[in-house]
């Protein structure tokens, strides 16, 4: 996929993906599937022999995996894996006690999974994906013919090219106002229709384009449903791009293995599809305030004990300050060794800091610099990456700006004992937590130590390289905390990810927040984004509306290749450091949903379509969200700081004004600086404490009655969980509360309606 549009030189880079083989004019190789014979059925699964157009014969696996979740395999062999299985399993189907696989003279055979149901017909062949009541969710499209006959789409089957198979593919029909999003933190349009997303990690030199650092093969569609495909290959998705009304799957692998997955809301299918992965990891609370980086900047002992000490006497709020590159030698990364002239005691700078409250969060990366003195012993013991004539791989990971690197061998046992060995010295001596760059850099020419070629290790390398630094973190700080760049499917267990290299503009901040929301709906809850923008530096108004979205994040950093410390920006400090103690204020709220997000797989930055599915526009409004369940989010996305902001159905009151607007519309949006387009749900009860320095457990919180009408919340912390009932009566609220926490005052917004008095009962 080229970086570069047409007449600016194309750039290609060690990892670009290898592209599909194109057939010679005239030659064959379409093998689509056309009939098929029951060969076994054990009551949850039936196993078909089918006959292609080209004279082959596949086999045909459709059975249930879970409830409401339908798996169909295609092969040649019926014990075929995904080659990505050799690292690393994606994918764990489930059982369901009420499946059932009915095979009746004359009729379609039924897979039944609850939720879900798979009608097949044998000749001619075609496979259909009911809901219970019958009600078609989605089925294979035959294949569409132009007018001279030619093909227009790939049909359930196989193809090769110059004598061997090259893919697996699939088609589903798609409604004229279907809407499809998931695939991962794509940074495009929610609603994907029309685009060609790639499963292939890009290092993507920004958020502004169809390149993404983390692919998840997964979509949820608007009529009820979702897709994943089990795979750790460079597939493509042509979304109703080449033929609008088809999905189709082209599988470069050994097997084409995908579930069909019932919601029918989306927050259901992320369920369902948590039960096949793993559900996501929380992170530790105090993951949810602030973090300061020293920017990608040369950076020393005495700087990041003055930054230190400089957020503590300016009273910004912050729990984490990160250390980028340079904590190492320059020309050496990564290591994971620190820079001696610039860091000469380390321990006593770990030590300092955490006596005023900071974790301490290290850059690394699984490449180590051929410059650098651990380069050589590396090598020699087997720790990178080989190329095809079995020397180490030293490649241009940096794309030219900074030294080769050799690739650590993640599947080889003792480079991974190795490369843990250098983490947990530095876990040792006191660092907190690493932020896990790059990985997407493997080669597809690559060859690994189990024998597998860099094109099938490329994107679950990703899961290895977390894994592994997860892994140690928790052994040596109880808690498995990284902070992500790329990942793959099932990387909601790396419980922060961020969205990599953006460039300083509104049009990336619009971008950020789309491909937040994408991701969110691949199933992964904890996400956040360098406020203020990576590349360059902001202008004072973005980044104070860039801060203001950060802070209503799910994870916030300030981080770019300037600094983004915030006393640096003098003329607007006071409006960022606010949008930072309106987080903190917010923080019993922010943590609940933290802790729903954990145990449900649904997004806590949530796109619209999350909680009113039914609702056209919000498969479509991508530049807003809900922040937990109460709080809808519009970052001020433009300059003149006013902006469209589409309401779904109910009433929501302004944050700032009181004012109640009504829903299912839009409605103009004109903030100053210092406030963030921010509503409330009628009738919400929001939980707050006193912002302080550092997230702490409270033992008191208050209660902010948005409409005062009934209601619930419940209080989600380290402490236990604190329950909250609101009930109306005349023109008082009286509020019920039972858990650990203390209610020492409810606030009631003054707005329309709303009772004069609250009493705590």
């Amino acid at each position: 996929m080229p970086y570069r549009p047409p007449l600016v030189a194309h750039e290609y880079f060690v990892a670009d993906p290898p592209e599909l083989p194109v057939r010679t004019r005239g030659e064959g190789g379409l093998s689509a599937v056309i009939s098929a014979e029951l060969v076994a059925a054990d009551g949850a699964e039936v196993m078909l022999k089918a006959v292609t157009t080209a004279e082959e014969t596949l086999v045909v696996q459709v059975g249930v995996a879970g409830e409401g979740v339908i798996r169909v395999r295609l092969s040649e062999d019926a014990a075929a894996r995904p080659r990505s299985a050799a690292a690393i399993e994606l994918v764990n189907p489930g059982t369901y006690s009420g499946a059932r696989a009915g095979v009746a003279p004359g009729e379609p055979i039924v897979v039944d999974a609850g939720p879900l149901r798979a009608e097949i017909r044998l000749a001619p062949w075609h496979l259909r994906f009911t809901d219970a009541a019958g009600r078609t969710l989605v089925e294979q499209d035959r294949g569409h013919t132009d007018i001279s006959g030619r093909l227009r789409t790939l049909p359930f089957g196989r193809s090769s090219a110059g004598g061997s198979a090259v893919a697996y593919h699939e088609s589903f029909a798609a409604a004229p106002d279907e809407a499809f999003t998931g695939f991962g933190e794509s940074f495009t349009r929610l609603d994907k229709r029309g685009q060609r997303p790639l499963m292939w990690n890009f290092d993507a030199f920004g958020a502004e384009s169809q390149r993404a650092y983390k692919n998840v093969p997964l979509y949820l569609s608007s009529r009820g449903y979702g897709v994943l495909l089990d795979s750790g290959a460079p597939s493509e998705f042509d979304v109703c791009q080449s033929t609008h009304s088809v999905v189709q799957l082209v599988v470069p692998d050994d097997v084409l293995d995908y579930y069909v997955i019932a919601g029918p809301t989306p927050p259901e299918i992320l369920d369902r599809y948590d039960r096949l992965t793993c559900r996501p990891a929380l992170p530790p609370k105090w993951a949810f305030g602030t973090w300061i980086s020293s920017g990608f900047c040369v950076d020393s002992q005495e700087r990041v004990l003055n930054r230190a000490r400089t957020i503590r006497e300016r009273g910004i709020p912050c729990d984490v300050l990160h250390l980028d590159t340079y904590w190492q030698s320059d020309g050496h990364w990564s290591d994971l060794r620190w820079d001696p002239v610039n860091f000469p005691e380390p321990e006593r700078m770990l030590d300092e800091l955490h006596g005023m409250g900071f974790k301490v969060c290290l850059w690394m990366n699984p490449y180590v610099s051929h410059l650098s003195p651990a380069f050589g012993p590396a090598a020699k013991a087997g720790y990178f990456l080989k190329n095809e004539q079995g020397e180490p791989y030293v490649a241009d990971c940096w794309h030219g700006s900074f030294p080769a690197c050799g690739i650590v061998d993640l599947t080889n046992p003792a480079a991974v004992a190795w490369f843990q060995g250098l983490l947990r010295d530095l876990l040792r001596q006191g660092v907190d937590a690493f932020k896990t760059d790059f990985a997407e850099g493997v080669p597809a020419d690559a060859v690994a130590a189990n024998g597998m070629t860099g094109t099938d290790l490329h994107n679950v390398y990703t899961l290895l390289f977390n894994d592994a630094v997860a892994d140690v973190t928790r052994e040596v700080n109880g808690h498995s905390l990284v902070w992500a760049r790329s990942s793959y499917l099932g990387g909601q267990r790396h419980s922060a990810q961020w969205n990599g290299d953006t460039y300083t503009s509104y049009a990336a901040m619009g971008s950020t927040i789309r491909g937040g929301l994408a991701h969110g709906l691949s199933g992964v809850p904890f996400w956040s984004h360098d406020a203020g923008g990576f590349t360059g530096r902001p202008s004072d108004d973005l980044y104070v509306r860039w801060t203001q979205f950060g802070a209503l994040s799910p994870l916030v950093r300030l981080h770019g290749t300037t600094t983004r410390e915030p006393w640096e920006f003098p003329a607007v400090e006071e409006q960022a450091v606010a949008a930072l103690r309106l987080r903190y204020r917010l923080m019993p709220y922010l943590y609940s949903a933290a802790v729903e997000a954990a145990a449900t797989g649904a997004p806590m930055m949530r796109a619209l379509c999350v909680d009113f599915p039914e609702d056209p526009v919000a498969w479509q409004a991508d530049l807003e969200y809900l922040l937990g369940r109460d709080l809808l989010v519009a970052p001020m996305t433009s300059p003149e700081g006013v902006r469209q902001v589409y309401l779904p159905r109910g009433t929501w009151i302004d944050y700032w004004t009181g004012d109640t607007l009504g829903g299912g519309r839009y409605v103009t949006a004109a903030k100053p600086l210092d406030q963030i387009p921010l509503y409330v749900r009628h009738g919400a009860l929001i939980p707050v404490t006193d912002a302080g320095d550092t997230v702490t457990v409270p033992e008191e919180i208050t209660l902010v009655a948005f409409g005062g009408g009934d209601g619930t919340t419940s209080v989600h912390d380290e402490d236990g969980v604190t329950f909250a009932v609101a009930t109306r009566h005349g023109d008082e609220l009286r509020v019920a509360v039972t858990g650990p926490k203390r209610v020492t005052g409810i606030e009631i917004v003054p707005v329309a309606g709303a009772p004069a008095r609250a009493v705590l009962r």
